[in-house]
């Protein structure tokens, strides 16, 4: 979102959204290296780590931000609650796999974690939230989408259209969530270049 200087005396909000967006990014990257791998059971115990890694990231800052709101008005709805799942999920994934477990009862909070982040990205680009709000909404819906997806994917393992979906999906969204979260970083420190504490 857009976030100009503050007037002298004001105070700053605090901005820590770009990481947030670059762990999304990640986190898409690993689910579908992992999707789309066929690891073997020895091999699968390896990602466990991976997911771990970014629903912690996601989790910490998406609580931290849905319990504070750091951010102006609605931002921290749309971008905190969703990492929030965003994050149990992976935590949750990554718990699972390391004790070879089926993922398709996760699949189930997938759903409808994905529903929701659907439901975001619309609003995002109805309100037109964000400096690009078509982009960081699209994001939301693909996003979502994998999460919806997740379930047909685990149920039918071996449905090559079904794999190739949710790989199409989460590929757009991680070039999506990487362009949109590299563009923060580079924008949030120009503009927080001049603030003093």
């Amino acid at each position: 979102f857009k976030s100009g200087r503050t007037k002298k005396g004001a105070t700053m909000f605090i901005d820590y959204l770009a990481v947030m967006l670059i762990n999304m990014a990640a986190g898409l990257a690993i689910l579908l290296c992992y999707l789309t791998g066929f690891p073997s059971h020895q091999q699968e115990k390896g990602w466990a780590g991976a997911f771990f890694a970014v629903g912690a990231v996601a989790f910490i800052y998406g609580l931290s931000m849905t319990l504070t709101w750091p951010l102006p008005g609605s931002y921290n709805i749309a971008f905190g609650e969703p990492s929030v799942l965003f994050g149990v999920l992976f935590l949750a994934a990554g718990f699972s796999i390391g004790r070879s477990q089926s993922l398709l009862p996760l699949s189930l909070y997938a759903f409808f974690a994905g529903i929701m982040a659907v439901v975001m990205g619309m609003a995002i680009i109805n309100l037109r939230m964000t400096s690009t709000p078509f982009l960081s909404g699209l994001g939301f819906i693909l996003t979502g989408t994998a999460g919806i997806l997740l379930l047909p994917t685990v149920r039918f393992p071996k449905n090559i259209g079904v794999r190739i979906l949710i790989a199409v999906v989460l590929a757009v969204g991680i070039l999506i969530w990487a362009y949109v979260g590299y563009y923060a970083c580079w924008g949030h420190l120009k503009n927080f270049a001049q603030w003093k504490p």
